[in-house]
């Protein structure tokens, strides 16, 4: 295959940058779709906050980091329910986008062109961080959740939303190929994957033991996963899987963790 690999160099950092800046532009119009929404729709099956159960009951007035923000819509559905919301991104080129966005909505909150798995803002900031296909497949999880970590204070929430396990097991070399309904990569060793349609970007994905010791290593409870399922006949405009295969297997998961109290 193209590159399950165990490789921990940080090329990925500026591979990613490039690949995202040559890619912004093709988000752009999405970008303005997901920041005109009312309600919060999720992952590549669109699926409505008020049916999934993404978010915190209540946001108002809580100290939120998105972790790989792009084009920052995520940070938009959150500022719209009253939080104070942070987002940082690798690509200058995407934050170009969500700035555009903040001023055509008169909606303004701080971004930062950096590193998720390096945030230049002080320890205990937050009481939230979340990422939708950001940090979560584009930083090293080793890096970027002891990041996480640092960056709330205890009691916060981490919720993240990237590709099934399963999915991955499944998924072609050729993104433009469906998954097939076989296992066609290894499970042990998930770590790093390149693809050859990618652009040159890596991406990151673990096993579920993986998840949870990583998780409980860095101070985190974990307190819902949930395996998202489109109905029948949805569609998306990704092609490396349809709505036949993710109504039988999760082809999206989110994670949602609670950073301990050292008292816990």
């Amino acid at each position: 295959m193209a590159g399950q690999q165990g490789n921990d160099s940080q090329d990925y950092v500026n591979r990613n940058r490039l690949a995202w800046d040559r890619l912004a532009p093709q988000y752009a119009e999405s970008a303005r779709r997901a920041w005109e929404q009312k309600e919060p729709t999720w992952g590549i099956w669109n699926l409505p906050e008020s049916e999934v159960h993404v978010l915190p009951e209540r946001v108002s007035g809580l100290d939120a980091i998105e972790l790989g923000c792009g084009t920052a819509y995520v940070s938009a559905w959150l500022a719209q329910r009253g939080a104070r919301v942070t987002g940082i991104d690798n690509s200058e080129e995407q934050l170009k986008t969500a700035r555009a966005m903040q001023e055509e909505h008169g909606l303004f909150f701080p971004l930062i062109h950096g590193n998720a798995e390096q945030v230049p803002l002080p320890d205990a900031s937050f009481d939230m961080a979340i990422s939708e296909y950001g940090a979560c497949i584009w930083c090293d999880p080793n890096r970027w959740i002891p990041e996480a970590s640092r960056l709330l204070r205890p009691g916060g929430k981490l919720i993240f939303l990237c590709n099934g396990t399963i999915l991955m097991l499944c998924a072609n070399d050729d993104e433009n190929v469906p998954a097939s309904p076989m296992l066609i990569r290894d499970y042990f060793e998930m770590h790093r994957f390149e693809f050859p349609d990618s652009g040159g970007a890596v991406e990151f994905h673990l096993g579920y033991g993986d998840w949870v010791r990583l998780l409980r290593a860095n101070m985190f409870e974990i307190e819902n996963l949930i395996e998202l399922r489109p109905k029948e006949g949805a569609t998306t405009g990704y092609p490396y899987v349809n709505s036949d295969w993710a109504r039988r297997w999760p082809s999206e998961e989110v994670w949602i963790a609670r950073k301990k109290h050292p008292s816990d």
